[in-house]
């Protein structure tokens, strides 16, 4: 789920490391907030009323208002507000923005790649103004991700919330049908398993520095039926899976991302729900329905400038 504009962000690989939520505990609240400017107007404003949630874990973006970021010390507050909190910054790494600090103006005229674009960027998604797909398998592409994951890290986060893994869905379609496993004539390989490799390429890296270090992905829950990718990740989020907006999710859609989570379950990997539902009865209907699964859940805003409210 991104939000509005400005809130889109050599070493030799390591072996496979374990998931690490065992080791750290198991979260049964999520607060998820990437507008804390609407929270208040400093950042240490902010971070102290995001320390008072009492949630378990928190997701903000790296950035308080994005071009602020956050100082160690206000990370340290959020952290420091909850016994055992974990602080996870977002980050997309299936699309690029235009509002990041890595993006060069000459990459695009009229919204449209021009020649001065890296061959990893391509069109700009038509449902996110500033947001543009990219050949994420690229080593130019992931050469960015990960200096910024990097600056995360450096910040005293204790991990990543990854935004746009199922960016394969887009190289699988094909007119108005998906090819699953569809081949990519660049790496020999499915894009699915360009993506997998991708987190786990991240995951590696960012954990040379902090071996405790947390990896989430949200959506492209396809992903979980390998074994290499549940892996590297610590919990999963999944956005709209009992409600879509003002009415009910469609039970043949809630039941394929079902088959898929099923994994992160026998694997004891934390499912985060995150829905948007305002009535009553369908926030009932979430909280119902994930507890039955044993999913973390968390109703809020879909711009993400709330709390919201959360539990298990």
């Amino acid at each position: 789920m991104r939000t509005k504009s400005y809130l889109r962000t050599g070493l030799a690989c390591l072996a496979l490391l374990p998931s690490f939520v065992a080791a750290q505990g198991t979260p049964t609240s999520l607060a998820y907030v990437l507008q804390a400017d609407s929270l208040a107007s400093t950042a240490t404003q902010a971070a102290t009323i995001i320390a008072n949630c009492g949630r378990d874990w928190v997701v903000i973006d790296a950035s308080f208002d994005g071009t602020t970021p956050w100082s160690p010390a206000n990370i340290t507050t959020i952290r420091q507000g909850k016994p055992g909190r974990k602080v996870i910054a977002y980050l997309s790494i299936g699309e690029a923005e235009d509002y990041r600090p890595y993006w060069q103006k000459e990459w695009t005229r009229r919204n449209k790649p021009t020649a001065a674009a890296p061959s990893w960027l391509g069109l700009e998604n038509p449902d996110w103004k500033g947001n543009y797909r990219v050949k994420y398998w690229q080593p130019g592409w992931q050469a960015i991700i990960l200096a910024a994951a990097d600056d995360i890290m450096a910040q005293g986060f204790d991990g990543v919330y990854l935004d746009i893994v199922d960016g394969f869905e887009f190289y699988e379609q094909d007119h108005r049908k998906f090819i699953d496993y569809r081949f990519n004539p660049e790496t020999s390989q499915s894009y699915r398993r360009d993506m997998v490799d991708w987190v786990k390429t991240l995951a590696n890296h960012i954990r040379i520095a902090n071996s405790n270090a947390l990896v989430i992905p949200q959506n492209g829950v396809q992903l979980l039926e390998n074994s290499d990718f549940r892996d590297v990740i610590d919990a999963v989020g999944v956005e709209d899976l009992f409600t879509n907006g003002k009415k009910a999710q469609s039970k043949d859609d809630t039941n394929y991302i079902l088959t898929f989570l099923a994994a992160a379950t026998t694997a004891t990997i934390p499912v985060f729900d995150i829905e948007y539902a305002k009535s009553t009865k369908l926030r009932q209907t979430v909280q119902q329905s994930a507890n039955s699964q044993g999913f973390v859940w968390l109703l809020t805003d879909r711009d993400l400038k709330t709390i919201g409210e959360s539990g298990q």
